[in-house]
């Protein structure tokens, strides 16, 4: 089986997270917010409605691969390193902007929520200083 054209996917995974999002939203009457889902996984004892929503976000490439046959394509450009203090940096920035692009971003702009507008702009401002910052200091080289 050929693999969908990557707009294509790109286009039927936005819809799923917006489907998935407000699925959940309807069924718990709570936020899709992953990071608070992620913590309180790791510092309750009983189930939570997010641990099933958690189950289908990781299912996600078990499932492409069963219906493509192949795992879903992905190239990481940077060390190991780099993943792993990138990977705290946005733990750390979850936690002190009390949520992250699924909470605020998808779940908060639909709601009008002046903070999450706040806090996505912050996201966004970040990123795009970030890759600034990262194109001048490599001269603009790629990996």
């Amino acid at each position: 089986m050929t693999l969908p054209d990557p707009s294509l996917q790109g286009l039927v995974g936005g819809l799923l997270i917006g489907l998935s999002c407000a699925s959940y939203l309807l069924i718990t009457g709570r936020i899709a917010g992953v990071s608070g889902m992620v913590a309180t996984l790791m510092t309750e004892k009983r189930p939570s409605p997010g641990n099933t929503f958690l189950l289908g976000l990781v299912s996600g490439p078990v499932l492409w691969r069963l219906v493509w046959g192949v795992w879903p394509p992905m190239t990481i450009h940077a060390s190991f390193l780099t993943v792993a203090v990138s990977g705290l940096l946005v733990g750390f920035g979850t936690r002190l902007g009390n949520g992250c692009t699924s909470g605020h971003g998808v779940m908060g702009m639909a709601r009008f929520s002046a903070r999450s507008l706040i806090a996505v702009a912050c996201f966004l401002a970040t990123g795009m200083l970030t890759a600034t910052l990262s194109h001048l200091l490599t001269g603009g080289m790629q990996p």
